[in-house]
């Protein structure tokens, strides 16, 4: 629709034009449940909106994307649909001082996980809605001023199929007539508001705090009601609760707290206040690791931090996300480490969020943390790594350069100051300088107002008594930006632990910094520079420290500081300064003694992308073969039941290559092989029966079988993946027609056909599809929702037919396609990018050869 991308400029001319005082809004969601397709396919929206003139300007439209409006009525004047509203605009002309405008329109539930999105579940056939807008999605479901900045309180009202429970932002009930009606809201954005409805699984619980009580709801649909551990959700939100309220001194705003886990989900979370969404993928149906509870717990936070940092207090346009996104994403570190069981949440983060903003910072996409966001498909793209990670990045470097104290003060001031409104940079940055003496704006300019990271690297020198006479530490990059970072010296004991013997902290400023507090000590075997993670950089070593790591990396005994060598060796392979290979050694070397599993499950993602993507062809089939033996060998020293024995078990599924690898997989399929204490549960399975599918082991009866055994919507997504992974030219055909040349895919069918499109062992099955993606994807883009755009667009990019061949496809196309969209563009120039640093790192690779 010609209106859809709402510009920055349209927005606030139209905040210059208006105010809003609220908004009623009636949902009718009776036919979710009826008998036809056709009439599941809309539901009745009424709104009332009450706003006020406050200026002059062009820009009067009230948004909604909708099959079709009723009718509109303005101050009591009939207003003709069909004159009015294009298919995403209404326009309101001749407006009063103060307006009531009233639509009623027939909206559009949802298969793609925005707007109204409707599932059925296919274990009992129920049917379940939520709602998911960020960033302008509530349009879809009613008429609004579709912008941060236009806050207003909400009035919701739902009549829903009987026997359903509908929950919203506010406390709600259900009258005499059968209409669930929900308390006005505070002040919000249209794109937090909620409403989920339909037969969930429904736990309650409390938190309590002197005078404050904040009811506490937890939901998931019926048919994993057996898998829930709402007790542990509810334990991570009461210690969330505690921490927050212990260092905002502002009590939460909003009422009751609910968190539904919902299918089919395009986000991790979402923060609607007093109605928090999740994806129901933290709902955990067989055994995980650690790892996997610790990231739920930093979900619950981060959302649990955005009713502050974004509910309470939001940006005016979506050039600030950073302001919510940023602080969220540290928080969820922060308050996970502090204050629940997961006390080593900085080491994940620095293993793990981390490198998503590395590699973000790192794309000819890259952009300042406080970016430049034109319209909306710019604003959708912008959720991510450098929002997010790097944002959090930076805040840890904000601490320690501000200091604890003066940081929580300047929230708290925020949070007072600006309580129910809109912020930009510079409201904050005023009052984090009033609470730390610090120049913020010098800050700023360095590091949120720049693009791209860092690299700090030791240089030594040493005298004839092989102590320190100078270490200096060398900034790299475009932008020389000032790092409060720590240096630490290591050495090998006698015992053969390799541990620090001396740490500085210091001021990194310019290209070459002096660190004088460690001249005079003795010669390390390690200098790590940004020891304990202050500061964000790409971490580089001397040759005699990555000699060391080579050798001894297992032996560091503090977590953090092997995460970031972990880290900082990935960075190197990536730069094409460390050949593929030679990481894949270390990480056969020492993975087995990692004792972090969030670090452990990070390097074994990293081995499998360094011999698929940066490895030279050549040697892919050995790199293969030895991550395979590698894995088999940790799985079976395991210990029996741990969850290293497990992670071991799902990377060695992985990389499984061979004829006795497909032999023990089918055999703990049927259960003529054991591994003492690996109990194969239902997800194991899927695991296990994945590479027998794309290896052409396990045809479309066994996998059907597979799904008799697990007749879910879970088990519905594995098997529609591993269906396409099949080595099979007509199944491509077949899985490029069903996501490509049609819509009628739910959004996650379409990102599990992808995932069995792409195999790296199937390259050649599936050249035909690299012309046919450029082909595609500007036809694609214009006629789906922009999330299917996205999935497809970066799903389907042919990078793994890595070659100049591909390279300059690519480019053709960008240089053909100069006026395309430029979310698409972007897209297609990130993929382009990554697929050029492949070629770099096998070029690199193969002079190890």
């Amino acid at each position: 629709m010609p209106g859809e991308n709402l510009s920055r400029d349209e927005a606030h001319e139209r905040a210059a034009l208006l105010s809003v005082d609220g908004y009623e809004v009636v949902l009718d969601l009776r036919s979710a449940v009826g008998d036809s397709a056709e009439a599941v396919r809309t539901f009745r929206s009424e709104t009332t909106i009450r706003f006020r003139r406050t200026g002059e300007g062009t820009s009067r439209f009230v948004d909604l994307i909708a099959p079709s409006v009723n009718a509109v009525t303005l101050n009591g004047r009939a207003l003709d649909p069909a004159v009015v509203f294009d298919g995403s605009r209404i326009a309101v002309d001749g407006l009063a001082d103060e307006n009531v405008l009233v639509v009623d329109a027939q909206c559009a539930y949802s298969r793609t996980g925005e707007g109204m999105h409707r599932f059925v579940d296919p274990e009992d056939g129920e049917v379940y809605l939520y709602t998911q807008y960020e960033p302008a999605d509530a349009r879809r479901v009613y008429a609004n001023f579709e912008q941060p900045d236009l806050k207003a309180p909400y009035r919701f009202a739902v009549t829903a199929p009987e026997g359903w429970t509908v929950w919203s932002n506010g406390a709600g009930e259900q009258d005499a007539e059968g209409v669930w009606r929900f308390a006005e809201t505070a002040p919000i954005s249209t794109y937090i508001t909620c409403v989920v409805a339909g037969p969930y699984h429904y736990v309650t619980d409390s938190y309590e705090r002197g005078d404050l009580t904040i009811p506490l709801g937890a939901m998931c649909r019926k048919s994993l009601a057996k898998h829930f551990d709402a007790d542990d959700v509810f334990l991570i939100t009461k210690q969330g609760f505690d921490f927050f309220h212990d260092n905002f001194d502002y009590p939460y705003p909003f009422g009751k707290y609910d968190q539904a886990f919902v299918p089919e989900y395009n986000l991790g979370a979402m923060e609607n206040p007093g109605m928090v969404t999740f994806r129901e993928e933290y709902i955990y149906r067989g055994k995980v690791t650690q790892a996997a509870y610790e990231s739920r717990a930093n979900v619950i936070l981060h959302e649990m931090a955005h009713m502050w940092f974004g509910d309470l207090v939001t940006m005016v346009w979506w050039d600030d996300l950073w302001l919510k996104e940023s602080f969220a994403d540290f928080m969820g570190s922060f308050v996970n480490a502090e204050a629940t069981r997961f006390t080593n949440s900085w080491v994940t983060f620095a293993n793990n969020r981390k490198a998503w903003a590395y590699r973000a910072d790192q794309l000819p996409s890259t952009h300042p943390i406080t970016a430049d966001i034109r319209d909306l498909e710019d604003a959708k793209l912008n959720f991510d790594g450098i929002t997010y990670a790097k944002g959090a990045s930076v805040l840890k470097q904000l601490v320690a350069y501000a200091g604890r104290d003066a940081f929580l003060e300047g929230a708290r001031r925020y949070f007072k100051r600006h309580a129910y409104g809109n912020t930009r940079l510079a409201d904050l940055l005023s009052i984090l300088e009033e609470t730390s003496g610090r120049d913020m704006k010098a800050w700023a300019k360095s590091w949120l107002q720049t693009s791209g990271v860092n690299s700090l690297t030791p240089a030594v020198t040493y005298d004839a008594e092989g102590r320190i006479t100078e270490l200096a530490v060398l900034q790299e990059g475009d932008e020389l930006r000032p790092h409060r970072a720590a240096v630490g010296l290591y050495r090998l004991s006698a015992d053969g632990d390799l541990v620090r013997f001396a740490r500085a902290e210091a001021d990194i400023t310019g290209a070459r910094t002096v660190v004088a507090e460690l001249a005079g000590e003795e010669k390390p075997d390690l200098v790590l520079v940004n020891d304990d993670d202050l500061t964000y950089c790409k971490i580089r070593f001397d040759e005699g420290s990555l000699a060391t790591l080579r050798a001894h990396l297992g032996d560091i005994t503090d977590p953090l500081a092997r995460a970031l060598c972990w880290s900082a060796l990935w960075n190197l392979t990536r730069d094409g300064l460390m050949p593929a290979r030679d990481f894949v050694s270390v990480a056969l070397a020492f993975a087995g003694r990692e004792t972090d599993i969030g670090v452990l499950q990070m390097v074994h993602a990293w081995a499998k992308s360094a011999v698929t993507l940066y490895a030279t062809p050549a040697w892919r089939e050995e790199g293969g073969r030895l991550l395979a033996e590698g894995g088999l060998r940790e799985l079976r020293v395991a210990e029996p039941g741990s969850e290293h024995q497990l992670t071991w078990a799902r990377f060695f599924a992985a990389t499984a290559g061979t004829d006795a690898d497909f032999q023990l997989l089918e055999g703990l399929l049927d259960g003529t092989a054991k591994i003492d204490g690996l109990d194969v549960d239902q997800e194991l399975r899927w695991a296990l029966l994945s590479p027998l599918a794309v290896h052409g082991r396990a045809d479309e009866g066994r996998i059907g079988e597979e799904l008799s055994r697990d007749d879910t919507a879970t088990g519905k997504r594995h098997q529609v993946r591993l269906l396409a992974s099949r080595p099979s030219a007509a199944v491509k055909a077949q899985a490029w027609a069903q996501v490509v040349e049609s819509d009628t895919l739910s959004n996650a069918l379409v990102e599990a056909t992808i995932a069995g499109f792409v195999q790296p062992s199937q390259r050649e099955l599936i050249a035909p599809y690299a012309e046919k993606y450029f082909a595609a994807i500007e036809r694609l883009w214009a006629d789906r929702s922009i999330q299917i755009g996205m999935d497809v667009v970066k799903g389907l990019f042919p990078g793994l037919q890595d070659s100049d061949e591909t390279l300059a496809a690519a480019d053709a196309w960008l240089t053909a396609h100069e006026s395309a969209a430029p979310a698409l563009r972007r897209l297609v120039l990130e993929a382009r990018d990554d697929l050029a640093r492949a070629l770099r790192a096998q070029a690199c690779d193969g002079l190890a050869a």
